[in-house]
């Protein structure tokens, strides 16, 4: 009885053992789904497990959900590494959800452009790329495309517009700058509600997420919506006479953020995955398959590409960013407010 007894204890142990290993060698993120997934994993993930031999448990989900997660989870985080695109890494950080980045330990923030890595100290993750958010069009469709954000106004389309719900984070900043160019501003969003109203009264649909976009378009149904550039892109490559037009009266871009997580025990795996998201070769990666524009002043991109992003660090400061305390001090009420001038 006593050898079983401690052969049982000695098999326990190992394998109490091991799990703390794989533990250590192992960070869990999440990935928003989808396009961006497969380039996640292509660009970032894949070369982070052989370079370091460590697992990466991915969760997809988007960056509202992520984030509610996070506020969840305070006590017992999930996530090492998370990432955002709608500006939830500045409530993150003053919440002290996230945790401030150490240069030494990221050496890849000094090949940032100063703007993309202005909070890391705060404990507001670093921008590793940007989405641009225009208008996209099916070409099969318009003989000419759309030129300016009030074109989604435009009878001729009428039962072919698609809008995004500002659950969404690309949906919440086209919806704000539609709000801005017929008029509203941060303080009065009725102007973008009525304009929205009116388009559902014609026949436009709502989604939620970026497949439900790329359905719209691949069923011929959609002719217009406002979204991003590696939207756009991603229904070029399906075969699509898809285009993006950058609107008139601004172009909003959405910074696409890695965040370090506070009270995980693998931070610095989760700083060595950080610091490879920031690297040259990770976005050069993500410009070539979903044409975001990089934070990375080192990163060169063949003309093809760079023809379709911003690209250089004048061209990607020119773009627009609603300031992401003010969406989040808003966020519920706007949602409120949204909600009712749909339901019709």
């Amino acid at each position: 009885m006593k050898v079983t007894t401690a052969l049982t204890t000695g098999v326990v142990a190992l394998a109490c053992v091991s799990q703390a290993m794989a533990q250590d060698k192992a960070i869990t993120i999440n990935s928003f789904g989808g396009a961006y997934e497969k380039a996640h994993l292509k660009c970032v993930i894949d070369p982070f497990k052989q370079e370091t031999g460590a697992e990466v448990n991915i969760v997809t989900a988007y960056s509202a959900d992520a984030f509610s997660q996070l506020r969840a989870q305070k006590a017992a985080p999930e996530y090492d590494v998370i990432h955002f695109s709608g500006g939830q890494e500045v409530l993150g950080a003053a919440e002290g959800l996230t945790l401030p980045l150490d240069p030494a330990q990221v050496p890849n923030l000094a090949e940032l452009y100063d703007f993309a890595k202005a909070g890391i100290a705060r404990g507001e993750g670093p921008a590793y790329s940007i989405a641009a958010i225009g208008l996209i069009y099916d070409g099969a469709k318009l003989e000419t495309p759309p030129a300016k954000w009030t074109d989604l106004l435009d009878p001729a389309y009428a039962e072919h517009v698609v809008i995004a719900d500002i659950s969404n984070g690309y949906g919440m900043l086209a919806f704000l700058m539609l709000n801005q160019a017929v008029g509203g501003s941060l303080d009065d969003i009725q102007p973008g509600l009525d304009a929205v109203a009116g388009m559902l009264d014609a026949g436009a649909t709502v989604v939620n997420t970026s497949p439900e976009i790329y359905q719209a378009f691949g069923q011929g149904d959609a002719w217009i919506a406002g979204y991003s550039s590696d939207a756009s892109f991603v229904l070029k490559n399906a075969g699509l006479d898809a285009g993006m037009i950058l609107g008139a009266e601004g172009v909003p871009a959405s910074y696409l953020t890695a965040n370090l997580v506070a009270g995980r025990p693998n931070q610095e795996l989760a700083l060595k995955f950080i610091d490879m998201t920031l690297s040259k070769s990770a976005q050069e990666c993500f410009a070539q398959e979903l044409r975001y524009s990089p934070t990375n002043s080192t990163a060169e991109l063949e003309p093809e590409v760079a023809a379709d992003l911003a690209y250089g660090q004048e061209a990607v400061q020119a773009l627009l960013r609603f300031p992401p305390t003010v969406i989040e001090e808003h966020r519920s009420e706007w949602v409120e407010r949204w909600s009712k001038a749909i339901s019709r």
